[in-house]
Order: C-alpha cells, then structure tokens, then sequence
C-alpha cells in the first residue's frame, strides 16, 4: 500500500477528485498514471484525541489493505472520517461496509 504524504498531493485529489458520500466515511478518487493505488487517510483533530484518531485511521487501514486486492489499480484515493462523527462509534464492521458501499458505488471495486 502506497500513500499519499504531501498536502499538495491531498490538495490535488481533493479538488480535482471525484468525490461519493458514506455515512462514516468520505471518499475522493482521482485516476493517476501509475500501476498502483496511492491512499491518504485524515482524520479532523475535532474528532478525537491522537489516540482516537489514529484507532480510526488503522482501522481504514487494515479495512483498505484487507479489499486492496478486488480494488483497480491506478488511482488516488483519499478517505476522510466525517466531521461530525465521534471516534467512539468506529468499529472495524462499520467501517467495512462504509468503504465496500463507496467503491462499489465508485466502480472501483471489482
């Protein structure tokens, strides 16, 4: 799994992505040039301390690497935990089905 680090990297796949709606979870995808997927994870400092914060964000990790290989290849995405959702309701099922619904939904997933 291969991430995005810089900010201009999220920056660019947050504006020129396509972005699709979960209920826990935000998704924005953007085609690269590449063979492989690029992944970035944020997390809002609102949400939780950095021991919550980083609970949600190993959880979407786990849940990304575990459907990495159904998922096509050749794309930016980035995955936002909603504002307005505490770090308490994330579990590693919730998030699952968050991110099976979004990349179905954006044809990503095979």
């Amino acid at each position: 799994m291969k991430t995005l680090k810089k900010n201009f990297e999220f920056k660019n796949v947050l504006t020129k992505g396509k972005f699709y709606n979960g209920k826990y979870i935000e998704l924005f995808v953007l085609k690269n040039k590449k063979n492989n997927n690029f992944i970035g994870i944020a997390v809002q400092k609102k949400i939780a301390k950095a021991v919550g914060r980083n609970r949600i964000k190993r959880l979407i990790k786990e849940n990304y690497r575990l459907l990495e290989i159904e998922i096509k290849e050749g794309y930016d995405i980035v995955i936002l935990w909603k504002k307005n959702i505490h770090a308490d309701v994330a579990s590693f099922n919730i998030i699952r089905e968050d991110m099976l619904k979004l990349f179905e939904r954006a044809d990503l997933y095979n």
